[in-house]
């Protein structure tokens, strides 16, 4: 069973719907009891860094979401689920992300339009299980004003620079880009982590 992590804010229904339209049993998960019995997690995200963490916090998920994550569950990051796995951001100083890659994800620079919003092109920089089945460089929707850093980046995305689209990297998978909003592209990387 997959577990959708609830914390109060997010594109929850857009990704039960893709789930759905994929057929892949999924149930919404707002504490830690219901997390710990979780077969894989998705984290989708969509505000602000701060406000996320505080609710993950707040609800004790913190720690059940690590737990988890080191026990070896495949875990599915979305926009801000994958700025969570950074140690810190720019958008919330002083706020800790889960901490398990090294970096700041930090803001666009000034004078730089944002939110980076619509469609954009990945560029392959390894080997990527979620990207199977699809071209070489597919284009994909975003809509994000913070980055991740590249260097652990199976596709990373330009915009004025280039920042991590897609992180592999053991049980941990995550994307920048919002795949329930990427069309049959976006459906097939879910599909590849559903099916992983």
């Amino acid at each position: 069973m997959i577990s959708v992590v609830d914390y109060g804010a997010g594109n929850l229904r857009s990704v039960q719907n893709a789930l759905d339209s994929l057929g892949a049993a999924h149930r919404l998960v707002s504490t830690p009891a219901a997390l710990m019995s979780a077969g894989k997690i998705i984290l989708p995200g969509v505000g602000h860094f701060g406000q996320m963490m505080r609710a993950l916090d707040q609800l004790d998920l913190r720690a059940a979401l690590l737990d988890r994550i080191s026990a070896g569950v495949p875990f599915f990051g979305i926009c801000l689920g994958l700025q969570a796995l950074f140690e810190s951001s720019e958008e919330a100083p002083g706020v800790s992300g889960l901490g398990l890659l090294p970096g700041t994800v930090r803001r666009f620079a000034a004078g730089q339009r944002v939110p980076h919003m619509g469609w954009n092109r990945l560029e392959r920089r390894a080997e990527s299980r979620l990207l199977a089945g699809l071209d070489a460089s597919p284009f994909v929707y975003f809509a994000n004003s913070f980055y991740a850093p590249a260097d652990h980046a199976s596709a990373a995305c330009f915009y004025a620079l280039h920042f991590a689209a897609v992180i592999e990297c053991r049980n941990i998978s995550a994307v920048q880009f919002h795949p329930e909003k990427s069309g049959a592209a976006g459906l097939q990387v879910v599909k590849n982590f559903v099916c992983s």
